[in-house]
């Protein structure tokens, strides 16, 4: 089977495969990069590349791309929570991003409709503006609104479950439904959705008075920044909290802050980040998670479970 190369030299994917992923996304009107380093849309600014890359213009193309990728049988995952290590390798298949999907709009009774790739700042903002509460817990959260939804992204002050009345999915054959909050299992984390692609979420809010808003909203914006290490590219939270327990405490209290592997560093800020220091890999990250857990395991007997969500191949 022959095998493409590029200009200097390395080879890409077999032919008849690059084929399916060409027929995968042929007549999509948004970006397509094929062999797309993925640390360019992680906030990690870590990850090997995507076979292909796509941006759909809007939720008629993310139905089009369901059904071609469906038909060529590959994988497809789509990028937009914050909480995510992609490996060295890249992803195989088709890497979605919803970047071009943020829409917002209000319907009757508080109710924000929400694309799935709108970030969590910008929606906070809006509602801020309209005077609505319920999404203050999530101040600081860099995460698109899908994102936070498949992870139900959280705060000491609430998690997405919180605010969410119902979530519109293109499922792997194109078809577009709606599913109500009460018909997902939401965890620590995690939510448990019908199979596709979160395109928009329905979030209930409540009217409020705009100063207290921004008040609650500015407090817990200035805690974030006095507590976790912003300035530099993370994942986020990477264990998650032992019952009654914190992580960060756990780890800090066994002296790992500051523990480093190549450019992936412990931060001193706050134990239960992980920080890239500027070309940190994957692997370098995942030595420094195996050296935290067993020197964890070791001490105190607490089997850190991992918050962060490790993708691709090694």
């Amino acid at each position: 089977m022959k095998n493409r190369v590029h200009t200097d030299g390395t080879k890409t994917r077999p032919m008849r495969a690059l084929r399916r992923l060409e027929l995968a996304v042929a007549g999509v009107r948004g970006v397509v990069r094929f062999n797309a380093p993925l640390k360019e849309y992680t906030s990690f600014h870590i990850g090997g590349p995507a076979d292909v890359l796509v941006e759909p213009a809007d939720e008629e193309d993310v139905v089009r791309l369901a059904k071609q990728t469906h038909e060529q049988k590959l994988p497809v995952f789509v990028l937009g929570g914050t909480n995510v290590l992609v490996r060295d390798k890249g992803i195989r298949g088709v890497v979605v991003s919803l970047a071009k999907l943020r829409a917002i709009k209000e319907e009757p009774g508080s109710i924000l409709y929400a694309e799935g790739g709108v970030g969590m700042p910008t929606l906070i903002g809006h509602a801020i503006r309209r005077s609505l509460a319920g999404l203050e817990w999530a101040a600081g959260i860099p995460g698109t609104v899908a994102g936070c939804v498949v992870m139900n992204a959280g705060t000491r002050l609430g998690e997405m479950k919180d605010s969410v009345k119902a979530v519109r999915i293109v499922s792997p054959k194109g078809e577009r439904i709606a599913c109500p909050a009460e018909a997902i299992e939401f965890r620590y984390r995690r939510a448990i959705l019908p199979p596709g692609v979160v395109v928009g979420v329905w979030l209930q809010l409540r009217p409020g008075v705009r100063s207290d808003i921004e008040k609650v909203v500015k407090d817990y914006l200035h805690y974030r920044r006095e507590t976790q290490p912003l300035a530099l590219p993370s994942a986020g939270c990477v264990f998650k909290n032992p019952p009654n327990d914190s992580a960060g405490r756990v780890v800090e209290a066994a002296g790992l802050k500051g523990t480093s592997v190549g450019d992936a560093h412990v931060s001193t800020k706050h134990a239960n980040f992980i920080v890239n220091q500027g070309h940190a890999s994957a692997t370098d990250v995942l030595a420094l998670i195996r050296k935290v857990r067993d020197r964890i395991a070791q001490e105190t007997g607490i089997k850190l479970e991992l918050e962060l969500k490790v993708v691709g191949e090694a």
